[in-house]
C-alpha cells in the first residue's frame, strides 16, 4: 500500500492527492496543522477521492483516535507507543467490546460508508478499523515483540527519524544511519511473527523501494508540501526555458 502524507490542513488538497491514485493519505495531527475541525472534512475528501482515510493522532490522544474513526477514518497511526500498556490503552479506545471499550457514535463513518444499520456497523467496526502503533524509541524497540502480539493492534509503523534520534542518544537526526537500518529486520520479524502489517515512513523513492523489497507493506511515497514544491519547481523550470 503506497500512501501520501498530509501536513497542510486543506481538505481539497487532500482530496486531490487521493484522486491521483494513492492507496491512502495520512492526515497528520501530530506534526501537521490538522485539527478536529479540519479533520472531518479532510476524511470525507479522502473517501470521496477513493483513498483510505488515515489519521496520525497526537501523542497519547487515544480519544482523538476514536473520534477520527467516528468521522470515517479507517487507519489510525499512533505515535510514541512504548509499552504493551500503551498499546492496550489504544486498543481499548478504538475497538468495540469485547476487544475494547470504544464509545458509540460513528455518525460520520456510517454516512460516508453508506451503512444505515447500527448493528451492522457495530459487528463490522473492529475489523474495519486498522490500528498502527509507531515504533520510534529505544523503549518501543525493546518491547516490539510484545507490542506486536497485543490483541487489537493491526500493524507496526516504524518512525525512522525519531528512531535515529533515540538510537544516537540525541546526537543526530538521520533515518539512513546503519543503526536505523539494523533494526528494520527486527521490526519486520516482530510484525511477521504476530501476523501484523509492517509499515514505515519513507521520505524518498529510493528508501521506499528498499523498504518494499525488505517486506514493508504500508509505505509513504511523499508529502503534500513536497508534491507542491516538485510541481511548482518543474513548472518554473519550463517557463525559464522560454
Amino acid at each position: 500500500m503506497r500512501v501520501g502524507w498530509s501536513f497542510i490542513p486543506s481538505p481539497p488538497l487532500a482530496g486531490a492527492m487521493a484522486r491521483e491514485g494513492l492507496s491512502g493519505v495520512v492526515i497528520d495531527q501530530q506534526h501537521g496543522l490538522w485539527d478536529t475541525t479540519s479533520t472531518f472534512p479532510g476524511i470525507a475528501s479522502l473517501v470521496q477521492g477513493g483513498a483510505a482515510a488515515c489519521v496520525r493522532i497526537g501523542v497519547g490522544d487515544f480519544a482523538g483516535a476514536a473520534r477520527a474513526i467516528d468521522y470515517g477514518a479507517t487507519v489510525i497511526i499512533a505515535p510514541m507507543i512504548d509499552t504493551v500498556a500503551d498499546a492496550e490503552a489504544l486498543v481499548a479506545a478504538t475497538k468495540y467490546p469485547p476487544m475494547g471499550t470504544r464509545s458509540w457514535g460513528p455518525i460520520g463513518a456510517m454516512a460516508l460508508s453508506g451503512v444505515t444499520d447500527a448493528n451492522a456497523y457495530l459487528q463490522a467496526g473492529n475489523q474495519e478499523s486498522f490500528i498502527f502503533v509507531m515504533i520510534e524509541t529505544a523503549t518501543a524497540l525493546a518491547n516490539v515483540e510484545a507490542i506486536a502480539a497485543t490483541d487489537g493492534i493491526d500493524g507496526l509503523f516504524l518512525g525512522p527519524y525519531d528512531l535515529s534520534v533515540a538510537l544516537s542518544r540525541g546526537a543526530e537526526v538521520n533515518p539512513y544511519t546503519p543503526a536505523v537500518a539494523a533494526v528494520l529486520d527486527r521490526v519486520l520479524a516482530a510484525a511477521k511473527a504476530a501476523g501484523k502489517c509492517p509499515g514505515i515512513y519513507c521520505s524518498n523513492i529510493e528508501q521506499m523501494r528498499t523498504a518494499q523489497a525488505k517486506g514493508f507493506r504500508f509505505v509513504t511515497v511523499g508529502a503534500d508540501a513536497d508534491f507542491l514544491h516538485t510541481g511548482i519547481s518543474a513548472r518554473l523550470a519550463e517557463l525559464a526555458q522560454g
